[in-house]
């Protein structure tokens, strides 16, 4: 995707070849900075700080992770560390852990010498199948958009999202906005209404500086507007991505988007989730019980950063000292609440069978 014109990615592989470098997400949208990652324990931190986060990006760059602890020490002592290291940084983005099984089950068997060089292909394998699922899953889900628009009177289809999906969540395109860059690039007009996503604000921050940057039409909305929005007739479709989706259809993502599923049902507004077939978890099949739900610090919630008028980007408290915090980071929707999930094959049910429909060779996992 473009800034200003030029064309990006996430996480690249730097001019030397093997530093690994990524967006600093927690500068955006004030500041466009690249963060350098040298070591394990840089990803470990860029994971886990939240310079990445969105469960693509977490997993690819936990491959890419894998690769810099091979540079540093390829022995099994070596790999099966970094591996452990990697895995604690985030419970809930499944990407994570199926990275992490990919690149430990190819690394252990090379020999020492080799793992070096096939870790960075591996990982670089990882991100180039990222960008081309994402591109499949805007192809998909921009149908969805394009058949909306020939009911709306030529107005813009108004697409409400929740936190960001984009492609700073991904290595390019996104998962949620997707559809919405392949409808906007190919002519069809779209309004994007834009959750500010409380507490870390990714929708005010990271998804209305992506969208600015490509030029689609938005307003960034309170996170309890939504439903209100939808009463008035002003959603045509909700699309959200996901930290990871049952084999049953249940989706976890940003805390809140169970409410904007909710009020979609209500409302009889389409609600649908995009995602690539990383995210799901095909060994679990109820979602509330079986998710694990990250439980991030209270500073988050206490503590707001922005920039002030005089041009300083700080961070004040806005929570009454002393009180009790809880946080939260995720939330399941039950699948009866989800219209469809948009994968990169096709736009399933959020059902077993529809899941298994576009994935038939995962039959013998899903039990």
């Amino acid at each position: 995707m473009r800034i200003r014109g030029e064309p990006w990615r996430s996480i690249f592989v730097g001019d030397d070849g093997w530093t690994v470098d990524v967006i600093d997400q927690t500068r955006l949208p004030f500041s466009l900075e690249v963060c350098h990652l040298r070591t394990v324990d840089d990803a470990v931190r860029a994971i886990r700080d939240m310079i990445v986060r969105g469960a693509p990006l977490i997993g690819v760059t936990a491959a890419y992770g894998v690769a810099l602890a091979m540079r540093e020490s390829a022995s099994d002592v070596g790999l099966d560390s970094a591996l452990e290291q990697l895995q604690s940084t985030r419970p809930t983005a499944v990407n994570l852990r199926w990275a992490l099984a990919r690149m430990g089950e190819i690394l252990h068997r090379e020999p020492p010498s080799q793992r070096v060089e096939r870790a960075y292909a591996e990982a670089g394998r990882v991100a180039e199948e990222d960008v081309a699922a994402c591109a499949d899953i805007g192809r998909h889900g921009a149908t969805i958009i394009e058949r909306l628009s020939a009911g709306v009177g030529g107005r813009p289809v108004n697409v409400l999202t929740h936190c960001n999906a984009g492609w700073l969540a991904c290595v390019d395109w996104g998962t949620a906005l997707a559809p919405i860059y392949a409808a906007h690039d190919s002519g069809i007009a779209v309004h994007v209404l834009v959750d500010e996503t409380r507490p870390r604000n990714q929708g005010a921050s990271l998804t209305a500086f992506e969208l600015a940057a490509h030029g689609i039409s938005h307003e960034v909305i309170v996170d309890n507007a939504g439903g209100y929005l939808m009463q008035q007739g002003r959603v045509d479709v909700c699309i959200v991505g996901s930290d990871r989706t049952t084999r049953t259809g249940d989706v976890a993502n940003k805390i809140g988007t169970y409410l904007k599923a909710l009020a979609a049902h209500d409302n009889g507004v389409p609600f649908y989730a995009a995602l690539p077939s990383s995210t799901i978890d095909w060994g679990i099949a109820d979602g509330l019980a079986e998710v694990p739900i990250e439980q991030r610090s209270a500073r988050e919630v206490t503590h707001v950063r922005g920039r002030a008028d005089d041009g300083q980007v700080i961070e004040v408290e806005v929570v009454n000292p002393g009180s009790e915090v809880s946080n939260p980071g995720f939330d399941v929707t039950p699948a009866r609440l989800v219209t469809g999930i948009i994968t990169e094959r096709g736009v399933a049910s959020a059902t077993a069978h529809g899941l298994l429909s576009m994935y038939p060779e995962r039959s013998g996992a899903a039990t």
